[in-house]
């Protein structure tokens, strides 16, 4: 009873572990399986019970047929299979791709009783990296990666920042001279991320006056200011799910750097005239070229809201100092 019991446990606690779990005997026959591996490869576990490991194909697998035509793994005179990237075939005919992972099982007196192999599904990971490589591809491309030019050794280091920006959700600042391109990076970093289909939306901080900036990024209520004729949205609001570039941040007044730092603090809004909280989902991107930590200095800028928003900071260098590019694209 207590035998039935410890394998029913064994059992639960195998179905709960989200790489899947395959045994095969010495022969190469499929003695039990976990549910990951049948979410994984698409088998129930009935349909994989009882068959050659062989269904799954997996592309490293050292199989050769023997003269009495049995299958024999070469797992069995190695005695382990280090983890390995390999692609099984689902049952829909289609390959996903595993990390996989074998050992030999023995039973008490040394003999060779099967294997157990873990298979890990890498999937989206490989997908994730092929999408980088075809990242770097249109980056370092001749006609350069919305609108960004060039090869510099200095430059490459930003497409590198590029990337690695699009595939986080964190706040990115843009550091650099006026006309080296924030807007051009900030757009980059936005069309190569997971928001890429939602909205991305431009506020220019050094345009408007305090109260006009507040009214554009929070939007306002009806009545709230002397033109205000009618409720209206704000950037914010505008951006939802999507992007909000931020352009001269070191130019926004003290009063709204204390409203931008509920934002990323709590991600909520109020409209101008109104202290009905709403709620947002945007990413931020900021831009300036301003020395944000002697506006620190100053007390023009607040430390806070300067680490809530310097997460990834990427710094473009000038044309004068990119080696090679000069040339390039004046041509």
């Amino acid at each position: 009873m207590f035998e039935q019991e410890l394998n029913s446990y064994w059992k639960a606690v195998v179905d709960t572990i989200k790489d899947g779990v395959m045994i095969v005997d010495k022969g190469g026959t499929i003695v039990s399986v976990n549910k990951a591996i049948e979410k994984i490869t698409g088998h129930s576990r009935d349909e994989m019970l009882g068959r050659p490991c062989t269904v799954l194909h997996c592309d490293i697998c050292e199989v050769v047929l023997q003269d009495n035509e049995t299958h024999w793994c070469a797992l069995f005179e190695n005695g382990r299979l280090d983890m390995r990237e390999c692609t099984f075939m689902k049952k829909d005919g289609s390959y996903i791709h595993v990390l996989k992972n074998a050992s030999l099982l023995h039973d008490t007196q040394g003999n060779v009783m099967g294997a157990v192999e873990t298979v890990t599904d890498i999937s989206e990971i490989v997908e994730r990296d092929n999408q980088i490589a075809e990242l770097r591809r249109e980056l370092r491309a001749e006609n350069g990666f919305h609108g960004i030019l060039g090869i510099s050794p200095s430059l490459e280091r930003v497409f590198d920042l590029i990337i690695n920006a699009a595939q986080s959700d964190a706040p990115v600042i843009i550091f650099g001279e006026s006309g080296t391109g924030k807007e051009m990076v900030a757009r980059a970093i936005h069309e190569a991320g997971v928001r890429k289909e939602k909205p991305y939306v431009k506020v220019n901080c050094a345009a408007l006056n305090e109260s006009l900036l507040e009214s554009e990024l929070f939007g306002h209520v009806k009545g709230s200011f002397t033109g205000a004729y009618q409720n209206r949205q704000g950037r914010f609001e505008a951006a939802q799910n999507g992007t909000i570039f931020l352009d001269e941040i070191g130019d926004l007044p003290l009063s709204t750097q204390v409203k931008l730092l509920r934002v990323l603090e709590e991600n909520v809004i109020e409209r101008v005239g109104n202290n009905k909280p709403i709620h947002i989902n945007v990413r931020i991107i900021s831009a300036t070229n301003r020395n944000l930590k002697e506006l620190i200095d100053q007390g023009r800028f607040r430390e806070d809201l300067f680490y809530r928003i310097n997460v990834i900071p990427i710094t473009i260098p000038p044309l004068r100092e990119r080696v090679g590019d000069k040339g390039r694209i004046q041509a």
